[in-house]
């Protein structure tokens, strides 16, 4: 990417990640109301700084299939908040002692570090019931299909099993994809998925955009797995090194860190390749960003 096209996508992200924050804000409870420990653990998670990519990239689906998302709670914005708030129900999970037992996430504690386990178990429980009732709110049944699919045990669930049955043995590189394929890339895939089928693509369109969050998400875990090996904790907003000390089935301990660079920049051009046949969009340049990501 030249750096114009660096500073316009990170322009994109900002403006479009702000948006999804006060759709965030919007959706979720209020913080004083009952029970207020739950809705104040749910907003303390779910409105830390993150990256807002799966929603932005739902958006961004949405817009590449010429929809319009002009004025206030529209189909695409309810599956938006929906997709952030699934997302952090998995991190508040992922992060737990019975897990990954991390004590940081997106710069500030985890969930039971602040409030403890069992309030960040029901947190998470509950970011996944609003989820399903804001993909209702889509009017559309595909929607809460297409999430439930991502998330169940043929998806991130499903994925995570694996990675935990895979801790501290030996695994191919065929498993360690299989994996984080499913533990991520569901979830990624389903993004860019909702936002045309909100959008009302055609089955050819659709077929673009899925094979484009497929590459995506793989690339994603994969430069996450180097990021844990070589990135800045600072920046990452969470201890690094954390997969190695766990024994974790991760692409450059399989392969190797130059090789893990090489395979996601090739998957990152296969998914930009995937939507040469509509044209330029900025999804082609998001995936360059997520390429060069260092956080």
């Amino acid at each position: 990417m030249t750096s114009a096209e660096t500073t316009n996508v990170r322009t994109y992200l900002k403006e479009k990640g702000q948006f999804v924050d006060k759709l965030l804000d919007r959706y979720l409870p209020l913080a004083n109301t009952d029970p207020v420990l739950l809705h104040t653990a749910m907003r303390y998670s779910v409105l830390a700084p993150g990256k807002r990519l799966r929603p932005i990239l739902a958006l961004a689906a949405f817009e590449y299939c010429k929809g319009d998302a002009a004025g206030e709670d529209q189909p695409i914005h309810f599956a938006m908040a929906g997709l952030e708030m699934v997302h952090t129900y998995s991190l508040i999970h992922d992060d737990l002692p019975c897990m990954d037992d991390d004590d940081l996430r997106r710069g500030i504690l985890t969930c039971h570090k602040k409030y403890g386990e069992a309030t960040a178990v029901l947190a998470g429980d509950a970011l996944h019931d609003i989820a399903f009732l804001l993909m209702a709110r889509t009017g559309l049944v595909q929607a809460g299909k297409e999430l439930a699919e991502a998330l169940g045990t043929k998806g991130m669930i499903g994925g995570q099993m694996a990675d935990v049955e895979a801790e501290g043995r030996d695994v191919s590189r065929e498993e360690v994809i299989r994996i984080h394929t499913r533990k991520t890339g569901a979830l990624i895939r389903c993004a860019l998925r909702l936002g045309g089928l909100i959008a009302g693509v055609d089955d050819m369109k659709l077929a673009v955009l899925t094979k484009y969050g497929e590459k995506i998400g793989l690339a994603f875990q994969v430069i996450d797995d180097i990021l844990d090996v070589e990135g800045d904790a600072k920046r990452l907003g969470k201890n690094v090194g954390s997969d190695s000390r766990m024994g974790k089935a991760t692409y450059p301990g399989v392969v190797g860190i130059e090789q893990a660079r090489h395979d996601s920049a090739v998957l990152i051009k296969e998914g930009v390749n995937a939507l040469d046949i509509y044209g330029d969009s900025v999804l082609k340049d998001i995936a360059y960003y997520i390429g060069q990501r260092d956080n």
